[in-house]
Order: structure tokens, then C-alpha cells, then sequence
């Protein structure tokens, strides 16, 4: 199949990519050729902007069009048009953030309910308050200008290497170093996540198997607590001694820092029922795993700013 990307060469796309390259696709990523990447030669790169020009998907045909970065109606809207009825199969990768939050445990694609239309205005800066509304709103505009050959991926927490957002390779690198790690109080909260390979894997397996309609793509099941997690990347990597503390995450904030990953406002959106994905092919690999594929991409690469600093941390620790 001729698969087109948007966004295809960084974390999700990058993955989505690579898996769809090795699953003997013809494959091609648009973007605006600014992000490097390690995508093999045969992989057709497309410079364009959804957002600008597009003239480059002009009498291309596609059998599926998987997009990885449609954060507005209008990306959606401009993409259709320069498509023109050629995309093939339209696969949007969503979020569980484009639902409000759910009344129970356990909700399902039938049972949740997407931010209403006209919760936020279309052309709205993208931030943690209107991110979940406009991916919601984007889910409609991919339905109303693609039609019916339509599927919406919605996957929680994406993880593993190349993650710019640097979420989950903050931990795996915190507790690697080991002594007194400190974490969010409180740190039960509930905790869903994907390997950024499973979620392409399972990209492809919508494409090559013309699945239609929604998925969560979230693991594990049952979903577990973001202790858990943290515990079992402990287990895995942390040198004797290591030992994790909680704390207010109030102090954390007054120091300029962010605990990544936790998330105490959204109990029952990281609950979602998977079952209708792992019926489908999905398939989820140990945390273990992608605790490794991190190490391994991390390798010895310095400290980021944006990271909390070990003498913020001393002084979270000592009060």
C-alpha cells in the first residue's frame, strides 16, 4: 500500500514510520523538513506545511493517509483539500485528552463522551486547557471532510525513545541515578500507557486490516497507578538503595518544577477500557521494554533544563 504520514519522522510518527516501512509499505512523510531524522532512504519525504503550503500532495494518491499531527479543525480541513479526495484510508492520531472526563472506571469508545462542539474556539493557542477540546474537535472536522473511511487512534500516554516531550525518559533517568527520588503526592493516582512501537504497530494493523471507527490504545489491562509504574522502573534499573519519597507537589511548582507523567485531575480517563484494541491486534510489550529502549536511546546525554534540578530536588526533600 502507498501510506502517506503527516508528521512521520518524530517520536509517534517517527514510529509509526519505521513500523510501516518494515511492514513493506510504500511510505512517504510529509512535514516542513526541519526535524532530523533516521528514517530509511526509501521512505519518501514530502516538504510541505499543513498549515502553509501544501502544494506537493498536489495529483498524489494514497491508500492511506495516517495523521499524526491534526491539532485544529483546520489542519484537518486544509489537509482534505490539498488531498482532494486521494487519501485513501484516513487514520487521525487523537488522545484520550479529547474526551471530558468520564463518569466511572472502565469507559469504552461507546461510553465516553468527547468534548462537545464549541468548547473552545477552533483557532484557540494550543494549551493543557484547550489541547483535549481541540483534538475532540479535530475527530469531527477528520469525519466531516474524509467521510466514512475514517479511524480514530486515541492512545493515553505515549512512551519510549525519541519522546521530545521527555515525560517518561525523566524517570527512567531520575531513578537510574539513584538515592532519594522524590515523586508526586499522591502518587496512587491512575496510570495508563503505550509504547510509542505498540501504538505504530497497531497503526498498521488498522491500514493493512481497514479497521474502522475508534481505539483506545492504552495499557496495561487492568490499568494500574502511577506508583506502580515508577516502582517497576525502580525494579528494573535503580541501583541498591534507591528509594522513592513522595511529596508535595505544590513545593515542586514553587521551585519552577513539574512532576511529568502524573496526573491527579483525570482518575477515570486514564482508566479506559482496551479490549476493542487488543481484540484487534494490539499488542503491548513489558514496561520493562520500553524502560530499556530509553536507556539505550539516552544513553549519556546531559541533564535538560526543563528537568527539575538535583538541588531543587534536595531542597523538595528536605522540608
Amino acid at each position: 500500500m502507498k501510506v502517506l504520514i503527516i508528521g512521520g519522522t518524530s517520536f509517534v510518527g517517527r514510529a509509526i514510520s519505521w513500523s510501516a516501512w518494515h511492514h513493506g509499505h510504500d511510505v512517504a512523510v510529509l512535514n516542513r523538513g526541519i526535524t532530523p531524522n533516521d528514517l530509511p532512504d526509501t521512505i519518501e519525504r514530502l516538504h510541505g506545511d499543513r498549515r502553509g503550503d501544501l502544494s506537493v500532495l498536489a495529483g498524489r494518491t494514497f491508500d492511506v493517509t495516517v495523521d499524526v499531527t491534526a491539532y485544529r479543525p483546520s489542519d484537518v480541513e486544509r489537509l482534505a483539500l490539498a488531498l482532494d479526495g486521494h487519501g485513501g484510508h484516513y487514520i487521525q492520531i487523537s488522545s484520550i485528552s479529547a474526551y471530558e472526563e468520564p463518569a466511572t472506571t472502565g469507559a469504552t469508545e461507546e461510553t465516553a463522551s468527547l468534548w462537545p462542539e464549541g468548547s473552545v474556539d477552533p483557532d484557540s493557542p494550543i494549551t493543557g486547557e484547550t489541547y483535549g477540546p481541540l483534538k475532540a474537535a479535530s475527530e469531527r472536522a477528520g469525519i466531516s471532510f474524509f467521510g466514512g473511511d475514517v479511524t480514530m487512534v486515541r492512545p493515553t500516554y505515549v512512551i519510549g525513545s525519541f519522546d521530545n516531550t521527555l515525560r517518561f525518559p525523566y524517570w527512567v533517568e531520575r531513578i537510574r541515578r539513584g538515592g532519594e527520588v522524590a515523586i508526586p503526592s499522591p502518587s496512587d493516582v491512575a496510570m495508563q500507557f503505550v509504547d510509542a512501537r505498540d501504538l505504530a504497530n497497531f497503526v498498521v494493523r488498522v491500514a493493512d486490516s481497514s479497521l474502522r471507527g475508534a481505539f483506545h490504545v492504552a495499557g496495561p489491562p487492568p490499568p494500574t497507578s502511577f506508583r506502580d509504574v515508577l516502582d517497576a522502573v525502580a525494579a528494573h534499573v535503580a541501583p541498591p538503595g534507591t528509594t522513592l519519597r513522595e511529596v508535595t507537589v505544590g513545593r515542586a511548582e514553587r521551585l519552577g518544577g513539574k512532576f511529568p507523567l502524573w496526573s491527579p485531575t483525570s482518575e477515570n480517563v486514564l482508566t479506559l477500557e482496551s479490549t476493542l484494541a487488543l481484540s484487534q491486534g494490539l499488542d503491548l510489550r513489558p514496561l520493562e521494554d520500553s524502560v530499556d529502549d530509553v536507556v539505550e536511546w539516552w544513553g549519556d546525554r546531559p541533564w535538560p533544563e526543563r528537568w527539575l534540578t538535583s538541588g531543587d530536588e534536595a531542597r523538595l526533600l528536605a522540608n
